[in-house]
């Protein structure tokens, strides 16, 4: 099926808010997400900067301070009334 990774991308990223979480991480503030979501998808969003490394056993992603704002932006604008 040929589709527009680029929509697909923004709302996994919507559903990324939707999951996320802060966690202390080696005494600092940061913004986790569940990751399951399409692989693909995932590495899309680090290549731009969205997210940390998606590989690894972690159950949950590093939401990275500009993934986590466009998060929220894309969230309220999919899914909010």
């Amino acid at each position: 099926m040929d589709y527009d990774e680029d929509k697909v991308d923004d709302i996994v990223l919507a559903l990324l808010w939707l999951t996320s979480f802060d966690e202390k991480l080696f005494g600092q503030d940061v913004r986790r997400a569940w990751k399951g979501h399409d692989w693909d998808a995932l590495r899309r969003l680090h290549e731009k900067g969205f997210i940390g490394n998606p590989v690894g056993q972690a159950k949950s992603v590093v939401v990275t301070d500009k993934g986590g704002k466009r998060s929220e932006e894309l969230f309220r604008q999919f899914f909010c009334k």
